[in-house]
């Protein structure tokens, strides 16, 4: 870095909007204090100022699967509301990989907003890096780069023509290409977390899903802007970086005020939401929110029980007939011998006269179904992995596992499965508390295979079910499984829910 006299630069950061624009909880329609429209009304704007977005911008609300499933140009909505909010620079998160690479060229084409992602190759309109100068002479050098965990967690024809490769590496040439061309100060845009405590610099995850902490640890940029783990984090510095990440659906924004003088000094806080919407947003979401209010509240058809939301634990131990239900629909659209779900940290519920709203507020998740060929080993060691979730406290009453909720939340990673009859025993050590898998009333043999659907998101071995990636692929189903639930509704309009408690518990 060259001496230059004190220069100022401001950065309004969001990042894992996943689709939370308008101020609306989809699940009750209610107004809330949150959502893109209000953020960008806090931003304000002049030469010396970025506004910059870290991915997973058009998947994960109700409202992204309206605007997908129901309208023609999705991508286009949501690039005209960046450009409201006066974006500069986007990076791409694996979620924005969910749509394909037309969609997410679509939405880039009708973006104002420069995408950096030096590590995906294949997409129109994607840069690795960027050097501008601001009104005040300062040299900004960018680059983004996303989770190369995309490749495990994104359907396979969702990545045709696209390479994805290892983001610290991207990160590394990005930021060599940035200082050559001489710049004041680097910034890293990653849609990727922090694998360490950015305190202690304690491990909190092996795998290389996150690579933040070795960003900051051995790559020099000056300012890291993090994302992907819905994790708050402000005002941070690791061995000379300054990072920070907000937490997701735009309840927060975070504002950087940065000192360039002979070096880097910057102060990061995370700035509310707050009630005050943006006009030019509202007047452009409106007429898509009215429409799709009244397409999320039509009745699709009946249930024989309302399937109602307990605490995580309580259905963990007891069975929910909401994954019940999921489950229900998986083995019809698959005829899969068995099946597995999983239910996202907040759980809306279906009522019994259920709605699309009632089910895509429940089935939060753009997931396909894959159906593997499983042997009772290979079973056994995916149950582990959920039994895991089971810990018991002093007084000997079940509570949730550290390791599902630190450093994040993670209930989603806790699966239910229907088919077969499973018994742990939460007084064993982890590894070792399936005792018993029934299939049919029998306990399964050694030598029998039975084919399983779940999600292609856990089929892919995410969350930590690494045994699935060894089983064989029998078929995939493209069709979103929220659309399968609102197909198997309409099908069938009066359903009995399966009541049966598969798994049984003993602590």
């Amino acid at each position: 870095m060259h001496s230059i006299t004190m220069k100022k630069l401001k950065i309004y950061y969001t990042s894992d909007v996943h689709g939370a624009f308008s101020p609306t909880d989809y699940a009750t329609g209610s107004r809330i204090a949150a959502g893109l429209s209000n953020c960008i009304a806090g931003f304000k704007k002049d030469g010396d100022t970025l506004i910059i977005d870290g991915g997973d911008i058009l998947q994960g609300s109700p409202f992204t699967y309206y605007l997908y499933s129901q309208t023609e140009h999705g991508g286009k909505t949501i690039a005209s509301l960046m450009n409201i909010g006066g974006y500069d620079f986007v990076t791409l998160g694996n979620h924005d990989f969910n749509y394909g690479k037309a969609a997410i060229e679509e939405y880039l084409a009708a973006l104002n907003a420069k995408c950096l992602c030096a590590n995906a190759h294949g997409i129109r309109g994607v840069e690795g890096t960027a050097v501008i100068t601001t009104q005040s002479g300062l040299r900004v050098g960018l680059a983004g780069v996303t989770t190369h965990y995309v490749n495990i967690f994104e359907k396979r024809e969702n990545m045709r023509g696209i390479t994805v490769t290892d983001a610290f590496t991207a990160a590394k040439e990005a930021l060599s290409e940035l200082k050559a061309r001489h710049t004041d100060i680097n910034i890293c845009i990653y849609h990727g977390g922090y694998e360490r405590d950015l305190a202690s610099g304690a491990l909190l995850s092996s795998t290389d899903e996150n690579q933040g902490y070795r960003i900051c640890a051995e790559l020099d940029y000056d300012i890291l802007l993090a994302g992907h783990q819905h994790m708050a984090a402000e005002n941070k510095r690791v061995c000379g970086t300054f990072t920070c990440q907000p937490a997701d659906k735009a309840k927060e924004y975070i504002k950087l005020d940065i000192s360039v003088e002979n070096g880097v000094s910057a102060v990061s806080r995370i700035c509310p939401a707050g009630n005050n919407e943006s006009a030019a947003a509202h007047e452009l979401l409106a007429p898509y929110e009215e429409q799709a209010a009244v397409w999320f509240d039509k009745p699709v058809g009946h249930l024989d029980a309302e399937l109602l939301p307990d605490e995580h634990i309580k259905m963990a131990a007891n069975g929910s007939l909401i994954a019940n239900f999921f489950n229900q629909v998986q083995l019809e659209a698959t005829g899969a011998d068995i099946s597995a779900t999983s239910l996202g940290n907040t759980v809306k519920g279906l009522n019994r006269d259920v709605t699309i709203r009632d089910i895509v507020s429940t089935y939060i998740y753009p997931n396909t179904l894959k159906t593997l060929c499983i042997t009772r080993a290979q079973l056994k060691c995916a149950l582990e992995r959920s039994a895991e979730y089971f810990a018991i406290d002093a007084d000997g009453k079940l509570k949730v596992s550290e390791s599902f909720l630190v450093p994040i939340e993670q209930h989603f990673n806790y699966d239910y499965f229907s088919g077969i009859e499973a018994a742990f025993d939460i007084r064993r050590s982890v590894g070792d508390r399936v005792i018993s898998i029934k299939y049919k009333g029998e306990e399964l043999s050694e030598d029998k295979r039975l084919t399983l659907c779940m999600n292609n998101y856990r089929a892919s071995g995410a969350g930590g079910y690494d045994v699935y990636r060894q089983c064989e692929t029998v078929r995939e189903l493209p069709t979103e499984i929220a659309e399968l639930i609102i197909a198997y509704v309409d099908k069938h309009r009066n359903i009995t829910v399966d009541k049966h408690k598969w798994l049984k518990l003993i602590y």
